[in-house]
């Protein structure tokens, strides 16, 4: 389900020109979610866009727009992305996805079939405050395997994490920074990296 369209973006896919996708719903429920209006399966209007709608756009769009970014909510609950997602690569499109990392199963069939050429994945805080974070329980080995998929897929990526000091503090941002050096701390402050050199998430 389509939850909102941008049309034009030159700073979410890296180095292209791309449209948004918004998806509806979202199997996390996090504190400092910045589209909460998202996270509900169904929305509270109506939505104003259909798949359909979305797909003509790009279709019009085409040599226009080097990419498509399909984020949420969380784009790997929809039954239907990987349909989606194979309609908008068929038009010739790059197609970025973002990510929270719960639905490794997915991104492995992405992956295998060269549906996504570049995905973001959201690294929630450390292991031990995951679920304290994201509103509920999160099954962290999922989250170990969609951060493996990754790492040895080949595929351009970024992980990536938003520091709400109400639910993380430097010492979290530091301990993550230390198990992802090219961590992207969104609203943050610069820390200094963990003493500890211990993988958080498992070789």
């Amino acid at each position: 389900m389509i939850g909102g369209l941008l049309k034009f973006s030159m700073i979410d896919f890296p180095g292209k020109i791309s449209a948004i996708v918004f998806t509806q719903g979202c199997n996390l429920k996090c504190g400092y979610c910045h589209n909460p209006e998202l996270i509900p399966t169904a929305p509270a209007n109506p939505p104003a866009l259909t798949d359909e709608d979305v797909l003509y756009y790009l279709e019009k769009r085409r040599g226009a727009l080097d990419g498509v970014v399909i984020t949420g909510g969380e784009p790997a609950v929809q039954p239907d992305l990987k349909d989606f997602i194979t309609k908008i690569k068929a038009m010739g499109y790059m197609v970025k996805l973002d990510t929270n990392g719960t639905n490794p199963a997915l991104l492995q069939d992405l992956l295998d079939n060269k549906l996504v050429d570049f995905v973001a994945m959201d690294i929630k805080a450390p292991p031990d405050k995951y679920s304290s974070v994201c509103g509920g329980p999160v099954d962290i080995e999922k989250i170990k395997a969609s951060i493996m998929l990754l790492r040895n897929s080949g595929l351009p990526h970024e992980f990536r994490t938003t520091y709400d000091k109400t639910l993380l503090d430097d010492e979290d941002i530091a301990a993550l920074k230390q198990e992802f050096p090219d961590l992207k701390v969104q609203e943050c402050n610069p820390v200094k990296p963990a003493k500890d050199t211990l993988s958080l998430f498992g070789s």
